[in-house]
């Protein structure tokens, strides 16, 4: 599979819906490096999701915007980037194997050859997730935590280099939690992701960058992560750091 780097950079960036009163984002300023993890923190509420879905493209005819927005390619964001929200999404009348196969549907062709190259590339991704011996399960047959890995499968099935994942592993309990987190950090090495999460310690985990959302209308805080790869063994490092992040987020509860 060939490696496409794709960075992005935020600077003094404001973003204000137009049926609001009052902007969301003001003076907001992020570095988002290539094939790296950068991990959003914030009150509920804060514009963490807002950031996502402006990345996306969903936010065009609902806000203004203003600041600058810049890939290191110089290649606009369109059709380059994949997104993996809270809920699964998964449609219950597919099984596991045509819910992976979803998106080439829509973007691969459609010749013989074609849907079974797609065929083969989804058994392999649920194999890398564990999960080959479902490919022909309904989704209400699924755990939570098997269901999220065939989220993810599909999101490595449209093999984009940008990945929003919004709040991905917050429904798990702690132990699916911790081997998901493992898991996304392996199998996305070789993309650009970024994830927003209400847990400091999975923040800490996961992060390349990371950045507290404070204020009302909102702007990121930088903090420094160790210097060790991620996903991280949690240490005395890593529990200043996310005790600094909470000291940061209870500002905005104040």
């Amino acid at each position: 599979m060939r490696v496409r780097t794709l960075g992005l950079q935020l600077s003094d960036a404001g973003l204000q819906y137009k049926d609001s009163l009052t902007p969301t984002l003001a003076r907001l300023s992020m570095n988002i490096p290539a094939n790296k993890w950068t991990v959003l923190l914030g009150r509920s509420g804060c514009g963490k999701t807002t950031i996502l879905r402006y990345l996306a493209g969903l936010l065009d005819d609902k806000v203004d915007w203003y600041g600058e927005l810049t890939t290191t390619d110089g290649i606009a964001l369109r059709d380059r980037i994949a997104y993996m929200a809270q809920q699964d999404l998964l449609l219950p009348w597919l099984n596991v194997l045509d819910n992976v196969c979803l998106s080439s549907r829509f973007s691969y062709s459609t010749s013989p050859n074609g849907f079974e190259q797609n065929k083969q590339r989804a058994l392999t991704l649920l194999k890398q997730v564990g999960l080959a011996e479902y490919a022909n399960t309904k989704p209400d047959q699924l755990s939570g935590g098997m269901r999220q890995r065939v989220a993810l499968a599909r999101t490595l099935m449209q093999d984009k280099p940008l990945v929003l994942m919004d709040e991905p592993f917050s429904a798990l309990d702690a132990v699916t939690r911790h081997k998901l987190q493992t898991l996304s950090a392996e199998l996305l090495k070789d993309k650009t992701v970024v994830l927003i999460t209400h847990d400091p310690q999975e923040a800490v985990r996961l992060a390349h960058q990371l950045y507290v959302l404070q204020g009302t209308p909102a702007q990121a805080l930088h903090l420094v992560v160790p210097n060790s790869k991620p996903p991280r063994v949690l240490d005395g490092e890593c529990a200043a750091l996310q005790q600094a992040i909470l000291d940061q987020l209870e500002k905005d509860y104040e």
